[in-house]
């Protein structure tokens, strides 16, 4: 027993530096060279909320495994010799809190504060805006949790009657597992409707936190997540499809470059003028739809760039590059497969499991369970699998309707080129969503993940919060999951396959 609770206690914290390490890479390769050497703090943010995000799409797969740390105990309280995971629960989800709501908000705000004002003033209007936010929170926080901040447990009386100790233990069958001398059955399953009352208790505050986070969550995650589950894939497959066939000429590179380059000057001329009215502080709400327009008009153009670029290599190695573009493509194939199967596997299992009662078959529980059986830790990496899965879904989604509806602000990663504010609002999006996937998880594979921590924290007392668990009892997140992800099948099937027109000058609404 104690041996394995220490290789537990290694593995987390190798794994928890690791995570460090990959958090560090990914913000130095991908930051835009105008922030090198500088916006430290936002860095230092995004580094954190990177880490955090990880690690609580990880701790599930550690709770299950911490589950099995004293699943053979001869003793009672061996649980508690093992790792303290309702206590690690709450300190990651807290802090998933006061980064999402709280430090992310004010790092963008100084870092996009006016490059003209002293660092005091930037900090001065940063600070305000943070501290506002913290004053409404805590006050709607505070009246909700004095209110509704309370369980709702519905529970049964149940009783049995007895019989005296049997000569014969063939008086009991599996069909027959009950006592009750008459009927051969329990009187628990005959129990009525009067045994039936509520025990109210009031839970914890950091529960209520954690609950009210993930719903907020739950919506983002229910649209994003629904929308990614199926495009994630299916992009991959249709980017094979429209790939470049063959190499252009060089008179068609010439017309292309030029029609490029207009629009290019088209944009910048665009982007001066929003920054002229910056200036004079008309900062109203037609400037905010120019701006976001220049922005969508922007990434559109570097995506033709890119596709000129694949179109017609150059330099002395331009057959290599036509290759390994043509082997790139190859490759998004066969993710986009697999990715497939995974997609139709997670779609199925949410149908079959959650939203028919009672459950057809536990299915993918029963796929990992089978795997730990084969080796210990197989149906715990491949249960951190489908959870990774479900959050880079949910990023696919918000990349892919963040470039369709105006209301959401376009952050996009380019590996190279992700100013801070960009890379701020993107961890924020995964931190806040990384709550209701673990959630989501939680619920979907509660057979596999049963007597755990998360499944006390977010099966147990999340789904009998008063005035919430209306939304996990009908299962309105997931109707909506589905629903959006075969709103986005048939959307691919009748457009996905068409490569994007070029579109006519760019103007800025009057």
């Amino acid at each position: 027993m104690g041996d394995f609770n220490l290789a537990l206690v290694i593995v987390a914290v190798v794994v928890c530096v690791l995570v460090l390490l990959v958090s560090i890479y990914l913000l130095v390769n991908y930051q835009h060279p105008d922030d090198v050497n500088q916006a430290y703090f936002p860095k230092l943010v995004v580094v954190v909320g990177l880490s955090i995000a990880a690690i609580s799409i990880l701790m599930l797969p550690a709770d299950v495994a911490n589950r099995h740390a004293c699943r053979h105990a001869i003793y009672n309280g061996a649980c508690n010799l093992t790792l303290p995971m309702k206590t690690l629960w709450f300190v990651v989800y807290i802090t998933d809190a006061v980064l999402v709501f709280f430090v992310i908000p004010f790092a963008m705000f100084y870092y996009e504060g006016d490059q003209d004002k002293s660092v005091a003033k930037r900090l001065k209007s940063a600070l305000l805006w943070v501290v506002t936010s913290a004053i409404v929170c805590g006050l709607v926080l505070g009246i909700l949790y004095a209110l509704v901040g309370k369980v709702d447990f519905t529970v049964r009386h149940l009783s049995s009657s007895a019989m005296s100790f049997p000569s014969s233990w063939t008086v009991f069958s599996s069909n027959q597992p009950c006592i009750s001398p008459l009927t051969r059955q329990c009187d628990a399953y005959t129990a009525n409707a009067s045994s039936e009352t509520t025990w109210t208790m009031r839970t914890s505050f950091p529960e209520y936190v954690v609950a009210l986070a993930t719903i907020v969550g739950s919506v983002l995650f229910a649209i994003f997540g629904g929308v990614g589950i199926a495009c994630l894939p299916l992009g991959l497959i249709f980017a094979f499809v429209r790939r470049p066939k063959a190499v252009i000429t060089r008179s068609q590179y010439i017309k292309e470059a030029t029609e490029l380059g207009k629009k290019a000057r088209e944009l910048k001329k665009a982007a001066e003028a929003l920054h002229q009215e910056e200036r004079s502080g008309n900062k109203g709400r037609k400037w905010r739809k120019n701006v976001k327009s220049v922005e969508k008009e922007l990434l559109l153009l570097e995506d033709d760039m890119k596709a000129l670029e694949e179109m017609y290599p150059q330099g002395e190695k331009a057959e290599t590059a036509w290759a390994l573009t043509i082997l790139g493509y190859l490759g998004k194939l066969i993710l986009g497969v697999v990715g497939l199967i995974v997609s139709v596997a997670w779609v199925a299992h949410i149908i079959i499991y959650l939203l028919i009662d009672p459950p057809l078959s536990p299915f993918l529980n029963e796929v990992f369970i089978k795997l730990d059986d084969v080796w210990g830790l197989l149906g715990t990496a491949a249960f951190a699998f489908f959870c990774f899965y479900l959050l880079l879904a949910v990023i696919a989604g918000a990349m892919m309707l963040g470039l369709r509806l105006v209301f959401i602000t376009i952050h996009p990663m380019k590996w190279g080129g992700t100013l801070m504010n960009s890379f701020l609002f993107n961890v924020g999006l995964i931190l806040l969503c990384s709550i209701s996937v673990i959630q989501f998880c939680a619920t979907a594979f509660g057979y596999y993940a049963q007597a755990t921590a998360a499944q006390e924290i977010f099966g147990h007392t999340l789904q009998s919060l008063r005035g919430i668990k209306y939304l996990y009892k009908y299962n309105v997140f997931q109707y909506a999951f589905v629903g959006l992800a075969i709103i986005t099948l048939f959307y691919y099937a009748a457009f996905g396959w068409k490569k994007r027109k070029p579109r006519g000058s760019f103007q800025l609404s009057s």
